[in-house]
């Protein structure tokens, strides 16, 4: 049986409120680049999900196509493609993510 890799990536994205694509985990981020990604959602206290794309190259290269985004990692809330390490670092210091966030219901208000 062969490998729909779009359809699983379909699946994680819809299935997760947020989640992100890494290299690593986040306890263990495997670059600096998902370091800060992990540690922004970290810092603003969001539950999410991680996938690991050094695990599988399959992945590694599908998300790529699924976003059209050439770079990981790669953050997803509520099925939506928000962007990657300077995106999500920018919104940050700009004070957008949180609002975003708590928008979409993934953040508490008073959080």
């Amino acid at each position: 049986m062969s490998r729909n890799v779009q359809d699983e990536i379909k699946s994680m994205v819809e299935g997760n409120d947020v989640l992100l694509f890494m290299k690593g985990t986040p306890i263990f981020p495997q670059c600096g680049f998902s370091s800060v990604v992990a540690g922004v959602l970290n810092h603003l206290g969001v539950e999410y999900a991680s996938v690991n794309v050094l695990e599988d190259m399959e992945v590694r290269e599908g998300i790529k196509a699924y976003s059209d985004w050439p770079t990981i990692p790669q953050l997803y809330v509520k099925g939506e493609f928000v962007g990657g390490c300077d995106i999500v670092k920018e919104m940050f210091e700009e004070n957008e993510l949180r609002p975003f966030l708590q928008e979409k219901g993934v953040l508490a208000a008073d959080a």
